[in-house]
């Protein structure tokens, strides 16, 4: 079977007129034919003809056997683990998939297909990049000698639509009510942050926040990639952090990229990750009347996304931890602890308001968290228990929500 698959396509490179840009169309009649022609020879039942010609054509103009996967709506992980091993997330459960390039070469094009298309490139000099697919879908690439084993493509796939707050109570990610409490307190410019570990959903529930945003604001999105896909929103500025050049020079970083958005008119500022000492100017704008802004990190906790970003205003600032606290204490007002289960389902897990310092350290206010986990059945239900009223309600108040927030509040 893939000697056929190989003859056809040979006999496809021959008759293509390389000379030339050619379109789709052009490609795919050029399949039909030498399909054509090899049935001629020997029987090939319509459904093998159509596999076949799929399979010439990504490998021809697409990004060959990955393209199959990445086409299916229930898939939201590709892993290749070297030419021969590909893996997918699907219904949030991993399983091994049949399909293999034809060699490690076939592999390394593809991936250099892969980062021109986002203006990254990778080698042996540089074997690590993070790049994006054009729908969105973000991609990690690590080539030998640091891969051991050969080529490794991670892609982290989302939704063509974003998935909305509505979408979101729909899975069970989040009550009703919960939702409507976020809505008041992004209206209201309460500034946030969304922790979770990796693949809990942090990107897909900014996008669902930033939903609530009003229409009529100026919003400045900074990512390393650009993933977040804010709908809505007329005056939108969307910023990408860019890699140095070969030379090692012109490199444009999340920091510079957060103090230039600052000369730019912002009414709120969107980071889609904080992960290093980019975290001092988002810190600052959040203390300096952007109110309203986002962003999100990796942590296991409310507490332990605050530990972070003391860690990471640390990488970058030698000054003393009592005043690294005071400023965080300052700028952000509530965290939102995602996770993922056993089952692949992500749900909010816990909701805490930053209350100021006490002793020396960052209190927590809990407003929000889990009440139902069947840890048999590693299910958290998404039935969600009210633990304290937020204590910070300046915002609410001088936005005009403070009685319809304590209206909501009475009904939980």
């Amino acid at each position: 079977m893939q000697s056929r698959k190989n003859r056809i396509r040979k006999n496809v490179m021959d008759c293509l007129d390389l000379s030339r840009e050619l379109s789709d169309e052009e490609v795919g009649g050029v399949i039909d034919r030498c399909i054509l022609d090899e049935a001629a020879h020997e029987y090939i039942p319509v459904k093998e003809k159509v596999r076949l010609k799929a399979e010439i054509f990504n490998s021809l103009r697409r990004l060959d056997v990955l393209t199959e996967y990445l086409e299916a709506e229930d898939i939201t992980e590709i892993m290749v683990n070297g030419y021969r091993d590909i893996f997918v997330e699907r219904n949030g459960q991993l399983e091994r998939v049949d399909s293999t390039f034809e060699s490690e070469e076939k592999l390394l094009s593809v991936i250099q297909q892969i980062v021109a298309g986002c203006n990254r490139r990778i080698n042996e000099a540089e074997p690590i990049v993070d790049a994006r697919l054009r729908d969105g879908s973000r991609v990690n690439i690590v080539l030998q000698p640091v891969s051991v084993d050969g080529p490794i493509v991670t892609i982290r796939r989302f939704p063509k639509e974003a998935f909305d707050m509505n979408r979101l109570i729909a899975l069970g990610a989040i009550s009703q009510e919960v939702a409507d409490l976020l809505g008041m307190l992004v209206v209201s410019g309460y500034n946030i942050f969304v922790s979770g570990g990796t693949g809990s959903g942090k990107t897909t529930f900014l996008n669902a926040l930033s939903g609530y945003i009003p229409k009529s604001e100026r919003v400045i999105t900074i990512e390393d990639s650009a993933e977040l896909q804010l709908k809505g929103i007329d005056n939108l500025v969307r910023l990408e952090a860019r890699p140095s050049n070969v030379e090692g020079n012109n490199a444009v970083t999340i920091r510079e990229l957060i103090r230039t958005s600052l000369r730019m008119r912002p009414d709120r500022i969107i980071v889609g990750e904080v992960r290093d000492e980019a975290a001092i100017d988002m810190l600052a704008a959040m203390n300096t009347g952007h109110d309203g802004s986002l962003s999100t990190g990796h942590a296991n906790s409310c507490e332990d996304m605050i530990k972070r970003l003391e860690t990471m205003v640390l990488m970058g600032l030698d000054i003393p931890l009592v005043a690294v606290k005071q400023q965080i204490a300052s700028a952000v007002d509530v965290i939102i602890h995602l996770s993922r289960m056993h089952d692949g389902s992500r749900k909010v897990w816990k909701i805490c308001e930053v209350v100021g310092m006490k002793n020396g350290e960052i209190k927590l206010n809990t407003l929000f968290e889990i009440n139902e986990y069947n840890s048999a059945l590693n299910n958290a239900r998404g039935m969600f228990r009210k633990v304290n009223d937020l204590m910070n309600i300046d915002k609410l108040l001088r936005a005009g929500m403070l009685e319809v927030y304590q209206d909501v509040q009475r009904e939980i």
